[in-house]
């Protein structure tokens, strides 16, 4: 693996511990300290205005119209719709149903790839998504929370909606990734978002209990503070990052370990118990991210076609 390609999987493990950690952190604000659409707000409009800041200390790039509506479009699937789906659906059903059906996501993505942006499905592109499946499903159901979920069929679809378009997200932003920097699709993108978002969801932010305390909860003030910096801004400044050095394919395979590592998070704190099934499903997921590494690409395609033509 050369240095490029490295550093793309360091910035996309990174992010897939942020989104982790995200997940409890969201479950313990949700609803009672935070309602759902409120957090939702806040997240769009908080990295909105961070994003515009850094901007000004960033290199201008003019992005062309089309490309603008190509960001409309990213900003609805990868932000307003994906995020908004996942927090209120996770505030409508349990953390295991969605551990779940995240898992489905490698999936959607490995077939919008091949469709939109002609990669190959090789055997061991496929080979990896299975074994990453086989993994995260041996991780949840060994779980010890299994049994004291409580799951909502509106909220399995919400976040059903919220995978597919987070696939969207990551196979169609790929060639805008590879024009603009970081900075600047994801101060378009949450622009877009929170201007069609705010004027229905502005008084979520006003009703917010945690603002309405006596005293302040800095338990509380923390945790928003994570999820609005912590889990949102700098995951989404990584992920255009990560998306220009490596395939959308094997970023999606991050959500296996990002369910590997919520697990090991719920252990260390309490919240779940170990068990050798947990260390077997790890042993699954990073075999399938592995294999789909080492895939080829279409890249890798083309120049074997080229160099057997020569």
């Amino acid at each position: 693996m050369n240095r490029k390609k490295l550093k793309g999987h360091i910035l996309i493990l990174v992010t897939a511990v942020l989104f982790a950690i995200n997940i409890p952190v969201c479950k313990y604000l949700l609803p009672s300290h935070v309602p759902p659409e409120g957090l939702t707000i806040m997240r769009m409009l908080f990295a909105c205005i961070m994003f515009w800041i850094v901007s000004l200390f960033t290199k201008y790039e003019k992005v062309t119209l089309k490309d603008l509506g190509i960001l409309l479009v990213c900003s609805l699937c990868g932000v307003g719709l994906n995020q908004g789906l996942f927090i209120v659906g996770l505030s409508r059903t349990s953390p295991v149903d969605a551990a779940i059906i995240n898992t489905a996501v490698p999936i959607y993505v490995l077939l919008l790839a091949a469709v939109v942006l002609k990669e190959p499905i090789t055997l061991k592109k496929a080979g990896g998504v299975f074994l990453g499946i086989i993994g995260g499903l041996l991780l949840i159901f060994s779980s010890s929370q299994l049994y004291h979920s409580n799951s909502s069929l509106e909220g399995n679809i919400m976040l059903i909606v919220s995978g597919m378009m987070y696939a969207i997200f990551l196979v169609i932003s790929k060639p805008i990734s590879q024009r603009y920097s970081a900075i600047t699709i994801m101060k378009w993108m949450f622009l877009f978002t929170t201007c069609l978002l705010l004027p229905f969801t502005y008084k979520y932010i006003l009703s917010t209990p945690a603002f309405h305390r006596p005293a302040i909860d800095w338990g509380e003030i923390s945790a928003i503070f994570f999820v609005l910096f912590g889990a949102t801004f700098l995951p989404y400044l990584l992920i255009p990052m990560a998306q220009k050095r490596i395939r959308p394919t094997t970023i999606s395979m991050y959500n296996y370990l990002q369910t590997i590592i919520a697990a090991f998070l719920a252990i260390a704190v309490g919240q779940d118990s170990f068990s050798f099934y947990k260390v077997i499903a790890t042993v699954f997921v990073f075999a399938g991210v592995y294999l789909v590494t080492q895939s080829k690409s279409r890249e890798d395609v083309e120049r074997e076609k080229e160099a057997k033509e020569k």
